[in-house]
């Protein structure tokens, strides 16, 4: 698989970071921590309660005519504490996805034509992120809720992982059996992991993005927490395009998966990833998520986060 990989420009010598990640510690709520809430973000909107992360937290959504739907995940998004900034990367639509962005003036706007695919979308938010991590998510969701992006950043700034990936409520079957969506748009990675890589993630297919960051997360060893979103899923293609346009798009990502993985590849790859997943003391089987379940006693205790689990056979119900 490695040397499969490599042939786009990336592998283990070439991931190997040259700058060690960031301390991470968790500012606790109230007076006196010279926080600034953002505007609009109030005490009152539920989160006086939440610990917050000190490390820096940058918010990349790569949109591709998306006008009608990224409000849900903006909406999400938009001034949450957690959050240092959110960049949204216009792929070159053709619809009025630039103008929807005018109800959320904090947002860093990247923009251009024609489209070039996820893959560029993703180098360009990358390079212009200032964050010590970043948190990837696709423009396409719908059922998401800021309590989402809390849970998605939670293992990574507690230190309980290195890396996040979310598990939604429409990830394939065999996934959730698995407990791991291998392709998930919507995961939380440090910066350092792809400070090198923009030449390299050029170099790739349109939809080549996921595999590429596994790799370096394998590559790398680092610890992976997977994380149930059981109310959010994607909207797939069809719904968008219409069964025809859609089927065809489906194809078109299908194919450019398999120039960058082959079957056997990506088997060996969901096994090395799987590997790497950290669950919470005896949860290590497949079809089990984690999630935080924010608990004000423990936060002002300076305590962990209790956490609850869910098996894959009842997300979603």
């Amino acid at each position: 698989m490695l040397d499969r990989l490599r042939g786009w420009g990336w592998g283990a010598d070439e991931a190997t970071p040259t700058n060690a990640p960031p301390s991470i510690s968790l500012h606790q709520s109230g007076a006196g921590d010279g926080h600034q809430w953002p505007a609009g973000r109030a005490a009152d909107d539920g989160f006086a309660s939440w610990a917050r992360p000190a490390a820096r937290i940058s918010c990349i959504v790569c949109a591709y005519n998306e006008a009608e739907r990224i409000r849900y995940i903006l909406d999400a998004v938009y001034r949450h504490p957690w959050l240092t900034e959110v960049i949204v990367v216009n792929d070159g639509s053709t619809d009025d996805t630039e103008a929807a962005l005018s109800g959320y003036p904090d947002v860093r706007l990247i923009s251009y034509t024609p489209n070039r695919g996820k893959t560029h979308a993703l180098c360009r938010g990358i390079a212009a992120a200032r964050g010590d991590y970043l948190m990837l998510l696709d423009a396409d969701l719908a059922g998401v809720s800021a309590e989402d992006i809390e849970a998605l950043a939670e293992p990574v700034v507690s230190g309980r992982a290195e890396v996040s990936i979310s598990l939604r409520r429409n990830s394939l079957a065999l996934y959730r059996l698995l407990g791991l969506d291998f392709v998930s748009g919507e995961r939380v990675i440090p910066a350092w992991m792809v400070a090198e890589s923009d030449e390299a993630m050029e170099r790739l297919p349109r939809w080549g993005g996921e595999a590429y960051l596994n790799d370096l997360i394998i590559s790398l060893g680092l610890t992976v927490a997977v994380v149930d979103w059981p109310s959010v899923f994607n909207i797939r293609k069809y719904a968008k395009l219409g069964a025809w346009r859609g089927m065809v798009a489906e194809l078109a990502m299908v194919s450019d998966a398999l120039r960058v993985l082959s079957p056997l590849g990506v088997v060996r790859q969901n096994l090395a990833l799987l590997r790497l997943v950290r669950r919470p003391p005896g949860q290590f089987r497949a079809g089990v998520a984690w999630r935080p379940i924010r608990s004000a006693a423990s936060i002002n205790m300076g305590l962990w986060p209790r956490w609850t689990f869910f098996r894959a056979s009842s997300r979603g119900k």
